[in-house]
């Protein structure tokens, strides 16, 4: 008795939640091995750029990267349980593709912790968080997972998105 279960319908979702979960995995393996290369980057910058910090942009620059980390791998793996639903639910296949994109795109948010840890150092962390890309980032992605997740729920609870519309 085999499972065989067409993964066509979600893969624009799927590659991009395997890739931020290989985006998480890659920034852990990188702490374990060099991490003094993301600590150098944040005082050789802050040092570089006296002006737009205080004594707790060290930490909270090096915070950043970890929550980086923390968040692509924990939004990708709760996402994949949500692409599983996605793949099993009864939505028309149109809506799975389109709901596991969403899901897909969602777990980009990540994203924006990294680009805050990259930006930071260079121009101060009020505007690494209110810069444009820092906060489409966030937009764009919570957005997309918000509309995937309301699909998901859509159609299991109330058959919303399914072959029977």
């Amino acid at each position: 008795m085999g499972l065989n279960i067409d993964l066509k319908v979600i893969r624009v979702g799927l590659l991009i939640t395997l890739f931020t979960l290989i985006f998480g995995t890659g920034l852990g393996i990188v702490f374990g091995a060099k991490e003094e290369v993301f600590k150098n980057y944040i005082s050789e910058n802050i040092q570089a750029n006296p002006t737009v910090h205080d004594d707790k942009s060290k930490d909270k620059i090096w915070r950043y990267v970890q929550r980086a980390h923390f968040h692509s791998s924990g939004i990708a793996a709760y996402s994949l349980a949500l692409l599983l639903i996605i793949l099993v639910s009864k939505m028309k296949d149109s809506m799975k593709s389109f709901s596991a994109t969403m899901i897909g795109v969602g777990t980009l948010y990540s994203f924006a912790w990294y680009l805050m840890f990259y930006l930071a150092p260079l121009i101060g962390r009020d505007a690494a968080k209110n810069h444009f890309l820092t906060e489409s980032i966030v937009y764009i992605s919570t957005a997309a997972f918000v509309i995937g997740l309301f699909m998901i729920i859509a159609n299991v609870f109330f058959n919303m998105f399914s072959n029977e519309d």
